[in-house]
């Protein structure tokens, strides 16, 4: 399953890169319009006068448009929270020894049990495994960082700019817009608070990462591990999914009945998007994190009897 999704994943990146070329060849083969001159002089100037209009009308909330895009965008920053990345795996490397007289001693008293020798090879084995990962996870996290980012890059070049924009194509269109202009600017402002706590979350997260996999390799600290590698997973690729659904909603508006509503069509999209960063930053957390204590509550009743 974990080969098809990655598999998956390339194909569309692979697939947005050819999009991509292919428009720019269609636009390099469109042919260039007049220039203004004396013949078109008054279709020149309207035209000339209705950019600066759309210029102007642009201009206070450009900024902030730049800004959820920046933040979609571009790869998250990790080198600021490299010292503690080191802190944070010299800590861990304390424990190494620790866990390899465990194992050793486990396959030491096993004896003739196949079962208890099965266990200390299993622990020796995820011991090695958890070393070098945690030896190499700062380079790891970068890379997913790094792949995170071309993807939604990927995608976000197949949207229009002038979608995240407003324009002056329709008297419905400019009307609503008049009206809805304010709603748009504080969504935008919403979606950019939150994509800037989810930078800082991913910025912070390469010092939780060798963390959540020490945990993860520790059989009783197992869920723990995952809860933390589940959250910093959904972090770096909530803005591929936020920009798959920014392309999705800029093709509405190429439809007819969607046509005069450009205004509405984005604030929902936006609404879309603050929805999925709200769900999966705090109600996917909550859930996993209950479902985690779940898991440790019933392994203490259990056992429990036994320490009594």
């Amino acid at each position: 399953m974990k080969k098809l999704i990655i598999l998956l994943v390339l194909a569309l990146l692979l697939s947005s890169i050819f999009v991509i070329a292919d428009e720019e060849d269609e636009e390099e083969e469109e042919p260039i319009e007049n220039e203004c001159g004396i013949f078109n002089l008054g279709s020149c100037i309207t035209q000339k006068l209705f950019e600066y209009t759309t210029v102007i009308i642009n201009a206070p909330i450009q900024p902030l448009i730049s800004l959820v895009k920046k933040l979609l965008s571009e790869p998250v920053i990790i080198s600021v929270f490299q010292y503690l990345w080191k802190i944070m795996a010299y800590v861990i490397s304390i424990f190494y020894g620790l866990l390899f007289l465990y194992a050793g001693f486990n396959f030491m008293t096993s004896g003739h049990d196949i079962v208890k020798r099965d266990n200390a090879k299993k622990w020796l084995k995820n011991i090695i495994i958890m070393i070098v990962l945690i030896q190499t996870s700062y380079f790891l996290y970068d890379i997913i960082v790094q792949i995170s980012a071309t993807l939604t890059n990927g995608v976000l070049g197949l949207i229009d700019d002038s979608f995240f924009q407003l324009t002056l194509n329709n008297l419905v269109n400019n009307a609503l817009q008049f009206f809805f202009a304010i709603p748009y600017v504080i969504t935008l402002l919403i979606t950019a608070l939150l994509l800037i706590l989810r930078y800082a979350i991913v910025s912070i997260g390469i010092a939780l990462f060798p963390i959540g996999l020490f945990l993860y390799f520790i059989e009783p600290l197992k869920d723990y591990g995952k809860l933390i590698l589940n959250f910093l997973g959904i972090n770096i690729f909530i803005t591929f999914f936020c920009a798959i659904v920014l392309l999705a909603f800029s093709k509405l508006i190429n439809l007819p009945v969607f046509s005069s509503l450009k205004i509405m069509v984005m604030i929902t999209a936006f609404f879309a998007v603050i929805f999925i960063i709200v769900y999966f930053l705090f109600f996917a957390l909550i859930k996993s994190a209950s479902k985690t204590e779940g898991k440790i509550r019933s392994v203490i009743v259990k056992y429990g009897k036994y320490l009594v």
